[in-house]
């Protein structure tokens, strides 16, 4: 229980809020304004399962909200063309991978600080998606939003997708040689070479996989409307961290799980709603949450304070 500490705090703090609203808000609740706000999460939430693994491993990545981004506008023409919406997932997931390659090879193999290569990448992609879109919306066609399908039905392909690769990345990091070698090289690089890991693969594969990760939540987000915004990945990177080190990831990597990134989404999403259900300027979103960031920063620095101490 004591490992799960920060996931069990999470999930009180949110049941607490749910609680709150249940009873004075209880319209909060109402089925499809529900579905259509967890279903909006979905996308951030994928994206917040690459950035843990890659802070998991002792690395940042805020180029995420490009990479999305153009991800999305890739998806969006891909499908525009005429293809089939199998190939715009094929091209979005593609082009995500093929830029965390690039972060990749710049932090694992040329030894580059990750956030300053990441950084130096999302104005890249930022910059050059402006200048080819030039800020423009891009109507989809037909059969694109809801993956084809109903409301409804494609709401529930969009949570069940994201909560299958959540699944699946949970049991991974838990069950796999490949999870173990993450959490070693964010414990200790140098441990981990020592005992037959090469952090450099590692973590060259962790940014893959969260290129990989971005364009999936790419997709995830474009089909549920019938246009494609450029500037949809605006932001992500500070949903995505806050989500991660609120959920219990460790900022030095090495510790946390993936089921707490979940928790984290669920409660500082719920915040914006929470406060115009219970009538408090909605301003006050970015505080609460960045008071939530910060006293979750200042346990995992108490935590890290005490266990070198014992």
């Amino acid at each position: 229980m004591k490992r799960f500490s920060r996931e069990v705090t999470v999930a009180v703090a949110l049941g607490v809020l749910m609680l709150a609203l249940a009873i004075f808000a209880p319209h909060f609740f109402q089925a499809q304004p529900f579905a259509s706000r967890l279903t909006s999460q979905m996308p951030t939430l994928v994206a917040a399962i690459g950035i843990a693994l890659v802070i998991i491993s002792r690395q940042i990545d805020i180029s995420i909200g490009s990479q999305f981004s153009l991800c999305a506008v890739i998806a969006g023409l891909t499908a525009s063309s005429g293809l089939p919406l199998g190939v715009a997932i094929a091209a979005a997931l593609v082009a995500g991978a093929l830029m965390g390659a690039f972060n990749g090879v710049l932090v694992a193999f040329l030894g580059l600080p990750s956030i300053v290569v990441t950084l130096a990448t999302l104005v890249i992609w930022q910059e050059a998606l402006r200048l080819w879109q030039q800020g423009q919306l891009m109507n989809l066609p037909a059969g694109i939003q809801w993956f084809g399908l109903s409301q409804g039905a494609g709401q529930a392909l969009v949570i069940v997708s994201a909560f299958v690769v959540l699944g699946a990345a949970a049991w991974a990091m838990k069950n796999l040689a490949a999870g173990r070698r993450i959490y070693a090289t964010g414990t200790d690089a140098e441990a981990a070479r020592l005992a037959g890991i090469d952090p450099k693969q590692t973590t060259f594969w962790v940014f893959v996989l969260m290129g990989l990760l971005a364009g999936l939540g790419a997709v995830l987000n474009l089909v549920q409307s019938p246009q494609v915004q450029p500037n949809c990945g605006d932001g992500l990177e500070l949903k995505t961290i806050a989500a991660a080190v609120v959920g219990g990831v460790a900022i030095r990597g090495g510790r946390g799980s993936l089921i707490g990134v979940l928790l984290g989404i669920l409660l500082l999403s719920n915040v914006n709603p929470a406060l115009t259900h219970f009538h408090q300027a909605p301003y006050w979103e970015k505080a609460i949450q960045g008071l939530v960031i910060l006293l979750a920063v200042m346990a995992d620095g108490l935590h890290t304070r005490k266990k070198s101490q014992s």
